[in-house]
């Protein structure tokens, strides 16, 4: 299994346990590709998984930058537009060091605006 891969299926466990429901997994369109939607509570989820083994020029936080940012508010707002009813929502970032997360998993909700 690729290291990306197990990477979002280790991201979407711990937010199942967090108590977030799984949505959908892999959302793309022509804009691009959401790791994970979920729902927390009411709250639409869109998570952006990273992993960086080494914080070279930021590490994995620093690796969402504007770029990613507006091409993932245009992935959202397109997955969104298949929606009868628009429901609050946040962008979320999953960082882990390793794919298994071994070393822990940083969580940082409302990581950037919609």
């Amino acid at each position: 299994m690729k290291s990306g891969a197990q990477a979002e299926q280790t991201a979407a466990r711990f937010l199942q346990q967090q108590g977030l429901r799984l949505i959908q997994a892999n959302y793309r369109c022509r804009y691009g590709e959401i790791d994970l939607i979920l729902k927390d509570g009411d709250t639409l989820v869109f998570a952006e998984v990273r992993m960086r083994s080494r914080s070279d020029f930021g590490g994995a936080a620093a690796s969402i930058d504007a770029r990613k940012q507006a091409k993932l508010v245009h992935t959202a707002q397109h997955y969104l537009s298949n929606l009868p009813l628009i429901p609050p929502c946040r962008f979320d970032a999953i960082l882990l060091t390793t794919p298994e997360g071994e070393s822990g998993i940083e969580w940082v909700k409302n990581a950037f605006e919609l």
